[in-house]
């Protein structure tokens, strides 16, 4: 039911992903992550569509700046972790960890992943087995600890793990070629070819499986709390 089409923004600075999400059934529109406004207009006129939600993962900068300049110009609310509600400027609806939210038919399961901040969220469309995780998961990294603390971090990445093996993933930044030289094995080989194949087209690398990023990135490869905290020491 669920639509993604993603959209490059702060191109050769932080490399941002932002996500387009249209439910095919309804036709209803969201933005996820409005990191900047231009590209994402650009892509809304392109398509001739009218976001009706402007969905958050975080309140850094380089994931709402864009939510102003889009609420303004389309009318959309602003939808975010209600931790959130004093950090994400004109947030009008607020969602806290098992809350559903519904984009047309599409429904999100609203999961609490403390660790890169306080009250980041992680948006899981169950139904569409597809999960945006912001900048707690990335391929083949996962997000500094800008707020939370090593356990935090841990406890959001196994709610991921326990996810299924099919769920594709959406991370908020590009950034795998700086996780490339940790691959390894034939796991390892085929994450390369089909990343690079991607990147070489000037694509994201993802989506990528959650089965395939659990057998890749060295951080869901850690299996003990006292290994992963020992990374930030």
């Amino acid at each position: 039911m669920l639509e993604v089409i993603p959209i490059l923004c702060r191109a050769g600075q932080m490399d941002n992903y932002a996500y387009l999400l249209v439910d095919k059934n309804t036709g209803t529109v969201a933005v996820l992550d409005a990191s900047e406004a231009e590209p994402i207009i650009e892509e809304c006129e392109r398509k001739k569509i009218r976001p009706q939600f402007l969905l958050n993962t975080h309140h850094h900068f380089d994931h709402v700046e864009g939510n102003a300049e889009l609420k303004a110009l389309f009318g959309a609310k602003i939808v975010g972790a209600a931790k959130d509600k004093s950090r994400i400027e004109g947030l009008d609806i607020s969602l806290n960890d098992g809350d559903v939210f519904k984009i047309g038919d599409s429904e999100a399961r609203i999961i609490s992943a403390d660790g890169h901040t306080i009250g980041h969220i992680l948006w899981y469309f169950v139904q569409d087995k597809v999960l945006f995780t912001g900048d707690t998961l990335f391929n083949l990294s996962i997000g500094g600890l800008f707020e939370g603390t090593p356990e935090q971090m841990w406890n959001s990445l196994q709610k991921i793990k326990q996810l299924p093996d099919d769920v594709l993933f959406y991370p908020g930044h590009e950034y795998t070629a700086y996780g490339m030289n940790a691959l390894e094995g034939e796991a390892g080989r085929k994450y390369a070819e089909k990343v690079q194949k991607r990147l070489s087209e000037g694509k994201p690398a993802g989506p990528i499986s959650l089965g395939e990023e659990k057998e890749c990135n060295p951080y869901l490869k850690i299996d003990k709390l006292q290994d992963f905290c020992r990374l930030f020491n």
